[in-house]
């Protein structure tokens, strides 16, 4: 990057242009975020932030290039740039579990002018457990609920905790080829997924999940007691064995498990509407054109998964809005 640009870009440069805007208009507060995809979930985020005299405008990390993700930003916004005029929205990815293990971790929780999901990536927000019904009624238009969603990802976080544990000491220790983010999501993943025996897949998934511990047991006698303690360490961050499906790579979570229980899921409730729809019609006609009717209002749960914003009860968001509330506070001091 040229030092022109730098210049442009710089925190420092936007609050002079700022100052130099009329009374009446508003600052401008620039919020990069690692690419496109990420605008409206931030945008859902910053928008309940702006007022009569501040507004975000977010943008992906490089104004030269289409390059994007989590090191663009970082790279480009590292050091005093940043400040109340501009910001950084990241991903945590595994940076908040990591806390102070290397210096960009430790940078992440403590700046606060970068903004983190604290969940592993904004996928988990999408696939908010309390959520997912919601998203097959739309999906659908049948309100019925065959899964209980809520208690299934409650039993599915409980047997990945310990896990979760062990991948974050093993990149705390900066051994993560011993047992990598893809090798924990592999462990993590539901297979033959029956949605009306649930307790299959998870039991299969628990099996593998405790052969591996015993192995890790094994081979790291040390490990076991400082995993033990790091799961202490989790508690008092936010992640319990009841919601660390959250800090599970969200790709993987929304891909390999959630999308595989809800496609399935909305074809039974398809089927189930498709079949009142029949026996309701009173001729050929009518059913011909309710079932049409119906065809076409249906939408792809995929496509409302990634679109999914019903996740502000979740209390990783609440700790979002209490980093801007500050972060606004102290800017208008």
């Amino acid at each position: 990057m040229s030092k022109r640009l730098t210049e442009i870009l710089s925190s420092n440069y936007v609050a002079a242009a700022n100052k130099l805007r009329p009374k009446s208009a508003r600052h401008k507060i620039l919020a990069f975020v690692e690419s496109y995809d990420d605008i409206a979930f931030w945008h859902s985020i910053l928008s309940d932030f702006e007022n009569d005299r501040v507004y975000f405008q977010i943008v992906p990390p490089s104004q030269s290039s289409l390059t994007k993700g989590k090191k663009t930003v970082l790279a480009n916004q590292l050091g005093d740039r940043l400040g109340y005029s501009m910001i950084a929205c990241i991903d945590s990815d595994y940076d908040y579990l990591l806390q102070d293990a290397n210096p960009t971790s430790s940078n992440i929780n403590s700046n606060p002018f970068i903004f983190q999901t604290y969940t592993y990536s904004i996928e988990n927000y999408q696939c908010y457990a309390e959520s997912l019904h919601e998203v097959c009624v739309q999906a659908t238009m049948n309100d019925r609920e065959i899964i209980d969603f809520v208690e299934l990802f409650r039993m599915y976080s409980e047997i990945a905790f310990p896990l979760l544990a062990w991948s974050v000491w093993f990149h705390r220790r900066k051994n993560k080829k011993e047992f990598s983010i893809a090798d924990c999501c592999h462990l993590l993943t539901l297979e033959r997924i029956d949605v009306y025996h649930m307790e299959r897949s998870l039991w299969q998934m628990n099996r593998k999940v405790q052969n591996k511990i015993k192995g890790f047991e094994t081979d790291y006698p040390i490990g076991k007691i400082e995993v033990e303690k790091l799961q202490q360490e989790f508690n008092s961050l936010g992640v319990t064995p009841d919601n660390s499906y959250l800090f599970v790579q969200g790709h993987h979570i929304m891909d390999a498990v959630v999308m595989r229980i809800l496609a399935p899921v909305c074809n039974i409730l398809r089927r189930e509407r498709e079949m009142e729809i029949q026996r309701l019609a009173e001729h050929s006609m009518q059913y011909r054109n309710e079932l049409s009717g119906y065809e076409n209002r249906q939408t792809n749960v995929n496509e409302i998964l990634r679109r999914n914003t019903d996740f502000r009860k979740c209390p990783m968001y609440e700790m979002i809005v209490r980093d801007l509330q500050r972060f606004m506070e102290q800017r208008a001091q």
